[in-house]
């Protein structure tokens, strides 16, 4: 019998795999729950379907409405997909007709011993059906048939010495007691107690009609106390004119499996409260450009505004709606450079949240690689660095500016100067120094306050000056300078300084009081820039016409004539001081 079966997934990676583990079975397979109407609408002869429930378009649990509406598809078996945190997915899948169900991520030589169990089922009840001209290729099937078979005319828990009962050698091999044992006890007395519950429920909704079929994992008690895990599949077993032999009941071994689940489900439950404690998110998502999330943790909510729901396949937006634009390139960029070389990937950006806030995240993630070598998909965790962010911007705005006037320091500014230098930009660049050191004669008349409240106001009125490419220092208490770039000539820079000039004048009128302003273009042909050096010759051109009792403010170009000038000056006034000593 060809055991014809549609996988419906909407990961080409898990098809992939599906198909090539279940290679000696007939498989077709959909994308979403359209398309698997589709496939069964035009392909004959369909009997099994493992049905992932989360899909685009059309859920598995629209598709398993759909095919309990028709009668057609009265004899599909479907085997539902599930993640491990799906319970009550798992339980509204059974309840609308699912037989089965596997949990994600799904254990292939699992997937395989399933699958096995519900052919063997079907090419039973087929070979059944023709019992009166086939017995013998019935015989053949049920006792050389890899999984364990027993049928019985009632199934009851307690069965008596009258009962029919045919078992397989498979049979007693799993239980470990042979057929006579198995007649004598009945399989209520070798079902572990706190299986048997369930197993009994299941078996009178399957008496009572309500269910076709059902399936549990369940243990059995060996004679030398030990447990063994078995997948049963139990069934009526009715022939195509309606006559009902029995029951049928396929068990296959999964103790080998049922610990390594037991393990996985240990190390999903760490997992979880590893997650529900992460400041942020954990992430499976597709290789694309919206970041397609397959997987999302709950501190989606938390992190984002957004529940885990609203990301999953783009459903209400994508996460890369969520990066803030400046971000998006250079984060595709990254991941395009670290993926083929297989390293880790860890970049820090920001989001926008639902509510509009914006926040700093760690991003680390690495990629998930197929059997050929091709990205299957990124997975990762998100955090939330804001906290961390705002205390390092907070160092770094300190840093970087004057407390009192919240202007760039001195050490930006040397900082600036040397990575230009490095850069070897070709624009021009100068500086513009503002010398007020004439404040501090009214810090005796007036004190030390006052004179300080009129440099924040200067800091204020010369900050409405700055442009993109006109930047304001204040290096020293009563200096300030301007750094221009991009500039067409001197004139430029002349014009500049005379607004300045009469900004200052305008704003010190009342103290009467005035100062210098120098002028220093930087050569554009050096590697590395000597910044006191620069800031020593633009002090000297700043220093050149302030007069104590002036009240504007002169302007003056430094250049190799002015430090000659200077230097003579202090030579003279040194010789005439050792003089008149």
């Amino acid at each position: 019998m060809l055991i014809k079966i549609l996988l419906v997934d909407d990961s080409e990676s898990y098809k992939l795999i599906i198909k090539n583990k279940l290679s000696e079975y007939c498989i077709l397979t959909a994308g979403d729950g359209v398309e698997a109407m589709r496939v069964l609408e035009e392909h004959d002869g369909i009997n099994l379907l493992i049905l992932d429930l989360n899909m685009p378009n059309m859920s598995g649990f629209q598709v398993l409405e759909a095919l309990k509406e028709d009668e057609r598809f009265r004899k599909l078996r479907t085997i539902i997909l599930t993640d491990f945190d799906e319970l009550e997915n798992e339980i509204k899948g059974l309840e609308l007709g699912a037989v089965d169900y596997i949990r994600k991520p799904v254990h292939m030589d699992s997937l395989k011993a399933r699958i096995d169990v519900h052919a063997a089922l079907l090419r039973a009840e087929q070979a059944l059906e023709q019992l009166d001209e086939k017995a013998f290729t019935f015989d053949m099937i049920f006792e050389q048939a890899p999984i364990g078979i027993a049928i019985s005319q009632r199934s009851d828990p307690k069965h008596s010495d009258d009962d029919i009962l045919r078992i397989n050698s498979m049979f007693e091999q799993i239980t470990g007691r042979t057929k006579e044992e198995l007649i004598s006890l009945g399989w209520g007395k070798i079902t572990h107690p706190d299986d048997l519950e369930e197993d009994m429920k299941n078996f009178r909704r399957l008496q009572s009609g309500e269910i076709k079929i059902y399936s549990m994992d369940k243990r059995y008690i060996k004679p030398d106390g030990s447990i063994v895990w078995v997948h049963i599949i139990v069934a009526p077993l009715t022939s195509s004119n309606g006559q009902q032999y029995g029951h049928i009941c396929l068990a296959q071994d999964i103790t080998e499996r049922k610990t390594m689940e037991m393990a996985l489900n240990e190390s999903e439950r760490s997992k979880s409260v590893f997650l529900s404690h992460l400041p942020g998110l954990a992430y499976r998502c597709h290789y694309d450009r919206d970041w397609t999330m397959q997987y999302v943790s709950k501190g989606c909510y938390n992190l984002t505004g957004y529940p885990p729901e609203s990301l999953l396949y783009n459903r209400d937006l994508s996460y890369n709606d969520l990066i803030a634009p400046e971000y998006r390139e250079d984060i595709w960029n990254e991941w395009a450079r670290i993926l083929p070389i297989r390293q880790p990937f860890k970049y820090e950006y920001e989001i926008i949240t639902a509510t509009g806030e914006r926040k700093w995240v760690l991003e680390m993630g690495q990629g998930i690689y197929d059997n050929d070598g091709e990205v299957e998909a990124l997975e990762g965790i998100i955090l939330d660095i804001s906290d961390r962010k705002a205390v390092e911007n907070a160092l770094k705005y300190n840093n970087e500016h004057d407390r009192w006037t919240g202007l760039y320091n001195r050490d930006y500014l040397v900082s600036l100067l040397e990575k230009d230098a490095r850069l070897k930009k070709e624009s021009k660049k100068a500086l513009i120094g503002i010398n007020l050191s004439t404040v501090q004669v009214l810090t005796a008349n007036y004190g030390f306050q006052y004179s300080q409240n009129l440099i924040k106001k200067a800091a204020e009125a010369l900050g409405q000056h700055c442009t993109d490419n006109r930047l304001l220092f204040q290096p020293r208490e009563n200096r300030f300078i301007f750094y221009l770039f991009d500039y067409k000539d001197k004139n430029e820079l002349v014009d500049f300084s005379c607004v300045i000039a009469e900004t200052l004048e305008s704003l010190f009128v009342t103290e009467r009081i005035g100062g210098g302003i120098g002028i220093l273009e930087v050569e554009q042909d050096q590697n590395e820039v000597d910044v006191d050096s620069l800031l020593r010759k633009l002090l000297i051109a700043s220093e050149r016409f302030i007069s104590l009792s002036g009240k504007d403010f002169k302007i003056c170009f430094y250049n190799e004539e002015l430090e000659a000038l200077v230097n003579r000056e202090r030579y003279c006034g040194c010789s005439q001081h050792y003089s008149s000593g």
